[in-house]
């Protein structure tokens, strides 16, 4: 079967037994399943969860999915692009679980963060090198623009790799189970979270650099690090999201005449 959405799609039982569990939904949950492929992961939910909304943009997909899943009288299936849908047009909160193609991994987790009021949690199948840097700590060089932008959000924690071997067609690369607590509010007192986010991707726009030199182009760089007692040689990574929590307060503020 082509598949112009380049999804791998997962049978293993035992890694699908492992996905619901990580994901914690109970018979009160609504969980919404993106890009449910074949229907294996979705047969497992269904047995779990309150209801199943299984979003599914592929129009061959859903005809075999609807036969698959005929069974399942929790199941929604709805055909629509994740990355345009309108998260808030489903009734109460709900938990998002979900083997994603790669390719709108980023993309698509920030769309569902915008929705952040409706999710309180994530369980999302990913590429294994970006699931290590969405969980990773300021120090590591995975660390940098996608860990501090969803950890604002989210408290991620990557819970167990798969083998490339359990897919079919098997992808280039391991891949891994992330799971997200989300949270409405920041978990971090951001003022202005545009210029944050500018501060963090000037920084890591340079990462080799000292924190000084990758954001020299902010006036006052010199005096506002002093300030705040963060060494100016330190590089990006170094710093924690608190760091720049802080360096964007001082960044913002205009130095007195």
């Amino acid at each position: 079967m082509k598949r112009p959405f380049g999804q791998h799609f997962l049978f293993d039982p035992n890694i699908l037994k492992k996905i619901v569990k990580c994901s914690g939904i109970t018979k009160d949950d609504t969980v919404v399943e993106i890009g449910p492929g074949l229907g294996t992961l979705t047969r497992f939910l269904s047995l779990y969860a309150k209801k199943v909304i299984a979003i599914e943009i592929d129009k061959r997909l859903i005809e075999k999915l609807e036969g698959i899943l005929s069974a399942s009288n929790n199941v929604e299936i709805i055909q629509a692009d994740a990355l345009k849908f309108p998260y808030d047009t489903i009734e109460g909160k709900f938990k998002v679980v979900a083997n994603i193609p790669y390719y709108i991994t980023t993309p698509l987790l920030f769309r569902l963060l915008e929705f952040r009021e409706k999710i309180t949690s994530m369980t999302l199948l990913m590429q294994k090198e970006v699931a290590k840097r969405i969980a990773a700590s300021h120090g590591s060089k995975e660390y940098g623009v996608l860990s501090i932008g969803v950890q604002l959000y989210t408290k991620p924690k990557l819970e167990f790799t798969v083998s490339r071997k359990a897919f079919l067609p098997p992808p280039k690369v391991d891949s891994a189970v992330v799971h997200f607590e989300v949270s409405p509010s920041s978990f971090f007192k951001v003022k202005d979270e545009e210029f944050f986010l500018k501060v963090v991707k000037t920084a890591f726009s340079q990462r080799r650099k000292t924190i000084m030199n990758s954001l020299k182009a902010f006036e006052g760089i010199k005096d506002s690090l002093k300030k705040i007692g963060i060494d100016p040689k330190l590089r990006p990574e170094n710093l924690s999201i608190e760091d720049y929590v802080r360096l964007a307060e001082v960044l913002e503020q205009p130095l007195a005449l």
